[in-house]
């Protein structure tokens, strides 16, 4: 009887078990993908770090639809991120690239880790005065996932002798200046066009999924490296439209684009 007469707007306990659930779930992806970093096994670390950014999106989805958002799953989500979207793709970019700079390339991974943290603490002080619209600098599984997207592109392209060794080092203290910019990037939290059209939305979303699984490394690649660089140009146009440029955050970040709550 004490069951049936739980408050109508009251989650039940099991509800706030699911997206910490789901967060722990990204947490391990985030930890497998550092494990098979360090047995240089790349593009599976790589996957693993795509994998912990769809736990990253749905816990947080799921929170805010079953009513079970809780300052506790705030804090452990930016946790998790911190891990499975800091140390995870910092050791992937280190053990892939960055080794054979020595004291120079673990500095640099050590930067990403920083501003990573940076990027979330920022967050969490920012969390009452939160857009749907906006973030305010690169979110950190973006970051974490375009890292990801350059490997698997990089396995798909086959031996191309040490170009890696180039390229990782610019991209990654880009990436780490992103987190911790004043540019503001699209959240994809407006779900006005969804609802309106359900079935267009659908449609379109088979279309990706479709395009994203025929070449994913390709796909994947040109996504995450898109919305990395996106940020910058989205506000320079915003800039000669003279709109506000007030700082911007989105809900307990999804923050890919690519979950809190």
């Amino acid at each position: 009887m004490n069951y049936m007469r739980r408050k109508k707007g009251k989650p039940r306990k099991g509800i706030y078990l699911l997206p910490n659930f789901l967060t722990s779930l990204s947490l391990l992806s985030g930890f497998y993908a550092i494990i098979a970093s360090m047995d240089r096994r790349f593009t599976y670390a790589a996957i693993a770090i795509f994998i912990s950014a769809i736990f990253d999106m749905l816990d947080g989805r799921i929170a805010r639809m079953t009513n079970s958002s809780s300052r506790f799953g705030v804090e452990y989500d930016s946790l998790s991120d911190v891990i499975a979207f800091g140390v995870a793709p910092a050791v992937l970019a280190y053990m892939w690239a960055l080794k054979s700079y020595g004291k120079f390339g673990w500095l640099a991974a050590f930067l990403f880790v920083a501003c990573g943290a940076l990027r979330l603490a920022r967050f969490n002080i920012q969390v009452d005065t939160v857009q749907k619209k906006h973030f305010l600098g690169l979110p950190i599984p973006a970051g974490a996932t375009t890292i990801a997207g350059i490997v698997l592109f990089y396995s798909w392209m086959g031996y191309m002798g040490g170009l890696k060794t180039i390229i990782m080092p610019i991209v990654i203290y880009c990436l780490a200046l992103l987190m911790v910019s004043k540019f503001r990037y699209i959240s994809f939290k407006d779900m006005g066009f969804i609802r309106a059209r359900p079935f267009m939305s659908t449609v379109g979303v088979i279309i990706a999924l479709v395009i994203v699984l025929t070449e994913y490394q390709i796909s994947l690649f040109i996504a995450t490296s898109a919305y990395a660089i996106s940020g910058p140009i989205y506000t320079l146009i915003l800039h000669f439209k003279k709109e506000p440029l007030e700082e911007a955050t989105g809900p307990k970040e999804d923050r890919a684009g690519p979950g809190g709550r």
